[in-house]
């Protein structure tokens, strides 16, 4: 596996993302042992960023990472989110001084760590100046409780202004094949910086694997039952992207969700996405994206893709992102 950096902090090309382990999706009550299986055998290939959040599962997702990192602390980057959760209280999204002192213990309890290597903002506290939330992240840093600070779903103006105060060394945000969003505005402020790039649900919840032409299969409290894009006739028709993504698999021997990473991999080195899945095969299949090099008509075509049809969050969500 090639690494990359990310504002100084040295990565895996591509990571894992752990959620969907704990929460959300299909599957996340299933097997931990699994679970567990997966996440180290990502490790054997050589995948050292694993990313998760103090609110998926209530803490769960945290502790099971913890679990399966167990003797092997050196060789990953354990990258977490504080600021769903209020500790203190307050309703809403919580990223106060105080907040973040009480979730940063937290974290690092179930993690089974002493240092959080990348630690993010899960979503912008408006109530909160973005200066005194990145202030207090400063503070750990300098106390060795964490080592790289970031921002997730942020807008041009607050990524400026938290830099300011204390380098980021990455920022997360939804970027795919079907959420081109981040490239008008934030990537290139990322770039003028010298910010990382990490996009989360970089295969589009699983959409862009092919493997989902409906709801059929979905259990009934996974999260993207109630998704616009995959709802209200929206699915169907966002299968025209499928269909091509696939066609680009098919001329180069690949499966459509490694053309979709290796996509995404083509557009910089400062981008690190972190595909998530529970099953070793999945993983593999992945991870093999890594090796694949797309012609310049590939890239091309799927560049010229049709935007998603349907908001990628409903109307709640999408007033939490680019604030």
């Amino acid at each position: 596996m090639q690494t990359t950096s990310l504002g100084g902090l040295e990565v895996s090309r591509l990571g894992l993302g752990v959620m969907g382990m704990s929460a959300f999706y299909t599957g996340k009550d299933g097997s931990e042992e699994e679970s567990v299986r997966t996440i180290q055998h990502a490790v054997d290939l050589g995948v050292t960023h694993l990313d998760t959040a103090e609110a998926y599962g209530a803490g769960a997702n945290e502790a099971l990472l913890g679990r399966a990192t167990r003797g092997r602390r050196d060789e990953v980057v354990l990258a977490t989110k504080f600021g769903l959760v209020s500790h203190t209280g307050r309703p809403g999204v919580d990223s106060t001084p105080a907040n973040i002192r009480l979730a940063v213990e937290g974290s690092l309890r179930r993690l089974g760590t002493d240092h959080i290597d990348l630690y993010y903002q899960h979503r912008v506290d408006p109530s909160t100046p973005i200066e005194d939330t990145v202030d207090a992240l400063a503070g750990l840093v300098t106390e060795g409780k964490v080592r790289y600070i970031g921002l997730s779903e942020a807008g041009p103006s607050t990524i400026r202004r938290a830099h300011a105060v204390h380098p980021l060394a990455a920022v997360q945000s939804e970027y795919s094949l079907w959420t081109r969003d981040p490239e008008a505005d934030v990537l290139p402020v990322l770039r003028e910086l010298g910010i990382g790039l990490v996009p989360y649900s970089p295969l589009g919840h699983g959409f862009l694997t092919g493997n989902i032409r409906s709801l059929d299969g979905l259990a009934a409290d996974d999260w993207r039952r109630t998704n616009p894009r995959f709802t209200g006739g929206n699915l169907e028709r966002n299968l025209r992207i499928v269909e091509e993504v696939r066609s680009v698999a098919t001329e180069a021997g690949a499966t459509p969700a490694q053309v979709a990473l290796a996509w995404l991999l083509a557009q910089g080195a400062d981008i690190n996405p972190i595909p998530g899945t529970r099953h070793v095969e999945r993983l593999e299949e992945n991870i093999a994206a890594d090796g694949i090099r797309l012609t310049p008509d590939q890239i091309g075509r799927l560049n010229n893709l049709a935007p998603a049809s349907g908001d990628r969050h409903d109307r709640g969500g999408m007033a939490a992102l680019d604030r």
